[in-house]
Order: C-alpha cells, then sequence, then structure tokens
C-alpha cells in the first residue's frame, strides 16, 4: 500500500518542477541600482547560445595571478556616489482626506529630499579622466569619487555622456598623477576567455569576482535603451557594479559592467571597450556623440505600400516625415518619397539606409536616388550633425 504514496508524491514533484520551468522568466536590471527590466526576446533568426563549459582555471591564470592583477589595478577603480535633490511625495499627499487632517501647510513646507546612488567607475589618465556608465550619473545633481589614497570622496565633474550607448565620462582636480587603467582589445576576446570583475556592489569597495566570457554580440533592451553588441560574461555581477571594468588575463579593460540577469545565475553584461574607443575621445572633447544626421522619419515598404507606389519590389525606405530645417528638407526630400540607393549603393530597407547614415562624415554630400509620383529623380543631401 506504500507504492501508490510514493508514486503520488513523484508526480508531485514533478509537477512543481514543470510549473517552475512554466513560470520562470528572465529578467536583466541595471548593475546600478535595483529596477528590474524584461530582458527582450532573441531577434528573429538568433540561434539559442551553446553551452559553456567552464574550463579549469590553468596554472599560469590561477589565483596568485589574479591577486597580482587586482593588486595592480585595483588602485585605479573608484566608487561613485552621486546625490539627486529633489521634492517627490508619495501618492497619498493628494489624498483629501491626508490635507484635511494634517493641513496644507504640511504639504507646502516640506524639506527637499536627496536621493543617493552608487556606482563603480575607473581612471584612464593621469589628469582625472574616469570611465563609467551614463545611467550611474544621469540627472545628478552632484558626483563624489571615492579613489584609493584619498581619505575624503573628491568631487567630480560630467565631462561628457551618451544615453544610447550608456557611457559617460567623470573629471576629477587632484594634485597627483593618479594609476590608470590600459583599454583592451575587446574584438580580439574570446567565448571562453577568463575575464575578472572589479567594483562595488551593494556600496562595497572592490570585491572582485572571477568567471569567463560566455558570449559575444549580445542584444538586450533595458527602459528606451538598446545594447546591440554586449559581452555576456558568467562573472557575478550585483548592483553597484555598474561602470566597473572587466578585465582580461593581461590586465586590460575588456569591458565595462552594466546589467545583470536578475533571475538567473551566471548571466551578467559589459559594454565592449571597442565600442568605448570609437567615441571617447567625443566624449571628452565635445562632450557628447557626434551622429551624422538625415532629418527624415522612415518606414518600411511593405507589399501593399510597394503596390501603391506602384513599385515592383519591396526593396526602398520610405520616407514617412520629413523634419523641418533639417538636412533632408533642405535637400528637398518630401512626405512619401522613396529612398532606393545612397551614395550609389542600393538600400534595401530602413536599416540599410540607417547603417549608411552612421557611416557618412558630418558635412558630407551624398547622392539618393529617390522614386516620386513613379519616377525616379536624383537629391543631393548635405549630411548634419544630430544635435
Amino acid at each position: 500500500m506504500k507504492f501508490p504514496k510514493i508514486r503520488s508524491f513523484n508526480i508531485f514533484l514533478t509537477l512543481i518542477f514543470l510549473s517552475g520551468i512554466i513560470l520562470g522568466g528572465s529578467l536583466v536590471v541595471f548593475a546600478s541600482n535595483m529596477t528590474v527590466q524584461e530582458l527582450t526576446h532573441p531577434k528573429e533568426g538568433m540561434t539559442p547560445q551553446s553551452a559553456v563549459q567552464t574550463p579549469p582555471i590553468p596554472v599560469e591564470t590561477g589565483q596568485q595571478s589574479v591577486a597580482k592583477i587586482v593588486e595592480q589595478v585595483g588602485p585605479a577603480v573608484v566608487k561613485i556616489e552621486t546625490f539627486t535633490r529633489g521634492n517627490e511625495r508619495p501618492y497619498y499627499f493628494d489624498d483629501p482626506f491626508f490635507r484635511e487632517f494634517f493641513g496644507d501647510d504640511f504639504f507646502f513646507h516640506r524639506q527637499p529630499q536627496t536621493r543617493q546612488g552608487i556606482g563603480s567607475g575607473f581612471i584612464i589618465s593621469k589628469e582625472g579622466y574616469i570611465l563609467t556608465n551614463e545611467h550611474v550619473v544621469a540627472g545628478a545633481d552632484e558626483i563624489k569619487v571615492k579613489i584609493v589614497g584619498f581619505q575624503e570622496p573628491v568631487q567630480a565633474e560630467l565631462v561628457g555622456s551618451d544615453h544610447e550607448l550608456d557611457l559617460a565620462v567623470l573629471k576629477v582636480n587632484v594634485d597627483k598623477d593618479l594609476p590608470v587603467l590600459k583599454l583592451g582589445d575587446s574584438a580580439r576576446a574570446k567565448v571562453g576567455d577568463w575575464v575578472i570583475a572589479i567594483g562595488n556592489p551593494y556600496g562595497l569597495d572592490h570585491t572582485v569576482t572571477v568567471g569567463v566570457i560566455s558570449a559575444k554580440g549580445r542584444p538586450v533592451n533595458i527602459d528606451d535603451r538598446h545594447y546591440k553588441n554586449l559581452l555576456q560574461t558568467d562573472a557575478s555581477i550585483n548592483p553597484g557594479n555598474s561602470g566597473g571594468p572587466l578585465l582580461n588575463m593581461q590586465g586590460e579593460v575588456v569591458g565595462i559592467n552594466t546589467a545583470i540577469n536578475a533571475r538567473a545565475q551566471g548571466i551578467g553584461f559589459a559594454i565592449p571597450t571597442s565600442t568605448v574607443k570609437d567615441v571617447l575621445t567625443e566624449l571628452i572633447e565635445k562632450g557628447h556623440v557626434v551622429r551624422p544626421y538625415l532629418g527624415v522619419y522612415l518606414q518600411t515598404l511593405t507589399k501593399d505600400l510597394a503596390e501603391y507606389f506602384q513599385m515592383e519590389s519591396t526593396d526602398g525606405a520610405l520616407i514617412a516625415h520629413v523634419i523641418p530645417d533639417s538636412p533632408a528638407d533642405k535637400a528637398g526630400l518630401q512626405r512619401g518619397d522613396i529612398i532606393l540607393e545612397f551614395d550609389g549603393k542600393k538600400v534595401k530597407n530602413p536599416e540599410d539606409l540607417v547603417e549608411m547614415i552612421k557611416d557618412s562624415k558630418i558635412g558630407e554630400k551624398k547622392i539618393l536616388l529617390v522614386q516620386r509620383d513613379g519616377r525616379t529623380i536624383y537629391k543631393t543631401v548635405v549630411i548634419g550633425e544630430k544635435k
């Protein structure tokens, strides 16, 4: 009579296991705070990640080598504290009952509140330039940096930032040279390579974790930010790690830790240094990333639209709107125009055209082949700078 009970218990465990699989999800959070965001589904056509088994740490990159690297690079990793002043009030302050009970004076004479945030960063020049994530310092009224060897946090200035790439450069002015980290070549990093993450998770200074690069080129969406080319690592990354370095076994930075998967162990993401190097000079010298600009909103040419515009195929980029006083407007482009070629290169879809514009230089003249009212015409446009 005991057999049915065991069988029922096994069935019960199986149901619990299956429910866990069904209810399980994938969430991503910025590594500088606890706000949870959904991880988008992989793009159509993407293959699942191959399982990467973590190899044993080789002798030449073993514990002693990791300790040596951390000892050398640790002083260049900093803790970032941000302070944002505001006068936000709980929703119940607008309730008539609370106003009647406490009186209006209670509501209109409240002291401004200051929100504090933490993150990580690392020094990239002896003059005091520090690299971190944009979301670590976004909206901050005051930024302070805790540097090894200084008793008090140092006031920092925001030199440049870019929301889309999630990068920011800070500057501290001190009376001595600072230790720096070297930006390595993330393009040479391979899946399975050992990496070291250093940061300030949960405010714990200079926490060190070790893992491998699990994947490259990962696309991830968080809020309105689309990361196109992230490194994935199983080195433990937690809130407060954002902006900290991901190092190879030569002590070079190959990525900037930026996000974690909140429902899985061993899944973190970092911005590769290949992305950083392309824009670092612009961030320091201009305060922002310079982006070529045409000034149009584009639409995909569907079969129905192609038939409406008397097109033989769906190749091309349909202009849905022209921004006034933009380069496109000055060139005479109109709503309903279909861009077929850009400087002699065929345009298959809006994404093609966007990439071609990104590869252009400010001030360059480009010749567009456009279909309008059933006939093809040429238009010359001068690429502008996106403000």
